[in-house]
């Protein structure tokens, strides 16, 4: 019986063992990345190593860097002006108005429209929160864009949006502020450096022209600081204007230079925290940051594969097929605009063939270098797209066709004219109720010439925005025409 006992006791031992031990197991976490290992500058990489993580860096890192120095070109203006008579610059913390639509000479953004009349102004919202007016717009379309260093988009801010009229407060991740009384309603970003890029719709009358000028000059920013709780005005048509010795030749300045790309990233490390899942990406930024300044000669490896980077990777972007996804008959259409995440080829994409896009139930776009049999669109021919009765782009807001050329800017031509669309009150229908627009350097003829876009010598894309868009356009059935030659 002895026996029994002392083996029942020893088998109960056993059990409770094992009991103790599968709780340790449960109760055991993962663990936190702070726990992790990280990788040493005190290791000798060999050069290949160090060109494969720094190709990933400045790929990951490009549009970040852009933003960077966009913000300190335009924020030395001195007080809101336009550079070069074109582009709305303001100090920091205060933004400029243009009174019109875009002049066809500016070098600051690829793909502008002349549909909106634009404007711009970059802020550091942690060191101090700015106060943007948004006025009674009415019924006409109008949308702030607000980016912050990702070039992802935060805040609502728009008629899509049902945004009341007021003062909102735009602040930092890390601002810590009382907000005054007066204040509409508080927009956080989630990094400090933010710039706001205001559109409001525009039709191509010199009516419009002038009832859109009261509103726009209500649309302001100002540092908290100086904040009242008034609303405070802006005749933005007599703005001074300042030189912008920077600009060169035909294409997008370059906001990204290779060669200083390495000595600029540490400053987007700093200042811009990783998503969920990027901490690992940080650190081995952060390491080859620290290879650098151990190792003069990796130092030059790393630039040289910027540069060739730059080159074999970035460049390609230009070409509209591939930015996006494929949407039928040639064309393509954005993907997770201005709400990037960690899409990181889209983002690096657009941030070098069409920055500062609005988000996708703000604006799709659509775009294309090929006609319907896959050929460059080319302006010694003469191209026809047409919309079925019923098909145009199916919107709320607007929509519009634009033409650019090999830079993707507007081609400067004796009608001054860059796109059609709803901004135009004199385009002729066919019979059927379709409506055919035409592209190309000659004119399709005197009964056509209202539905037509001149194009440049060479090469050149098209581009279609649809503002607010319906159904069709959000879950992509709705479908671009067809690009056909006409001769």
């Amino acid at each position: 019986m002895k026996s029994a006992l002392v083996s029942f006791a020893a088998a109960m031992a056993l059990v409770c063992t094992a009991a103790t031990h599968s709780v340790a197991l449960a109760e055991q976490k993962p663990p936190s990345f702070a726990d992790l290992s990280k990788p040493s500058a005190d290791v000798t990489p060999q050069p290949g190593y160090v060109r494969a993580v720094a190709r990933t860096a400045y790929i990951w890192g490009w549009p970040m860097v852009n933003m960077l120095n966009r913000y300190t070109r335009i924020t030395q203006a001195p007080e809101p002006a336009l550079m070069d008579g074109v582009i709305p610059v303001a100090p920091r913390g205060h933004l400029a108005m243009l009174h019109d639509y875009i002049k066809p000479s500016q070098r600051f953004v690829v793909c502008p429209n002349q549909d909106v009349v634009y404007g711009l102004g970059f802020f550091q919202l942690d060191t101090e929160p700015v106060v943007i007016q948004v006025p009674d717009f009415g019924d006409r379309f109008w949308v702030y864009a607000l980016y912050d260093q990702r070039t992802d988009q935060f805040g609502e801010l728009g008629k899509p949006y049902g945004t009341k009229p007021g003062f909102y407060l735009l602040a930092g991740p890390n601002w810590k502020g009382d907000v005054p009384d007066g204040i509409t309603g508080v927009v956080r970003s989630s990094t400090s450096l933010a710039n706001a890029v205001p559109r409001v719709f525009q039709n191509d009358t010199d009516a419009d022209r002038a009832a859109i000028q009261p509103v726009i000059n209500m649309i302001v920013a100002y540092p908290l600081s100086e904040f009242d709780g008034k609303m405070k005005t802006k005749d933005w048509s007599k703005l001074p204007t300042i030189p912008n010795p920077a600009q060169k030749g035909d294409a997008e300045t370059a906001w990204v230079v290779p060669e200083k790309f390495f000595d600029q990233l540490p400053e987007v490390l700093e200042a811009v925290a990783p998503l969920p899942g990027e901490e690992a990406l940080y650190a081995q930024f952060r390491w080859l940051m620290d290879i650098a300044v151990k190792d003069p000669a990796l130092k030059k490896v790393m630039v040289e594969e910027a540069v060739a980077t730059e080159k074999e990777v970035i460049a390609p972007f230009f070409e509209w097929k591939h930015n996006g996804k494929p949407a039928g008959n040639g064309w393509n259409r954005s993907l997770h605009n201005a709400v990037w995440g960690v899409d990181y080829y889209d983002r690096t994409g657009t941030a070098k063939s069409n920055i500062f896009d609005n988000r996708p139930n703000e604006t799709q776009y659509l775009y294309t270098d090929n006609d319907a049999s896959g050929e460059q669109l080319d302006g010694s021919k003469t191209y026809s797209i047409t919309f079925a009765k019923g098909q145009e782009p199916p919107v709320n807001g607007f929509w519009s066709l634009t033409l650019y050329n090999k830079y993707h800017f507007f081609e400067p031509n004796d009608l001054n004219r860059f796109s059609l669309g709803t901004k135009n009150q004199d385009l002729k229908r066919n019979e059927d109720g379709s409506l055919t627009l035409y592209a190309g350097e000659a004119s399709p003829g005197n009964d056509k010439e209202s539905n037509w876009i001149p194009a440049p010598k060479g090469p050149f894309s098209l581009y279609i925005r649809a503002y607010w868009g319906k159904n069709g356009i959000l879950d992509g059935s709705w479908q671009p025409p067809k690009i056909e030659v006409v001769q």
